[in-house]
């Protein structure tokens, strides 16, 4: 089963642990191969941002490996 970028959009981003961290906002692409490299969450307020990778927009970067699960919810592991 194939899931696009807008499937995953606005959908909760939650840690294998069951940590609330966000909202998936938007991806990384390389842009010669196409190849997804990060997904970008907009940080939930129960969690400190600081401890995370941010980018310029504050966003919380996960890299693309790091997604165990896309059901009803983004499931990240091994951060």
């Amino acid at each position: 089963m194939k899931i696009t970028e807008n499937e995953l959009r606005g959908k909760t981003v939650m840690s294998e642990e069951g940590l609330y961290l966000g909202i998936m906002r938007n991806t990384t692409v390389d842009s010669k191969t196409g190849q997804l490299l990060n997904i970008l969450v907009e940080p939930s307020d129960d969690i400190d941002p600081r401890l995370y990778h941010l980018d310029q927009q504050g966003q919380i970067i996960f890299p693309f490996e790091t997604i165990k699960s896309v059901k009803d919810v983004i499931i990240i592991g091994g951060q």
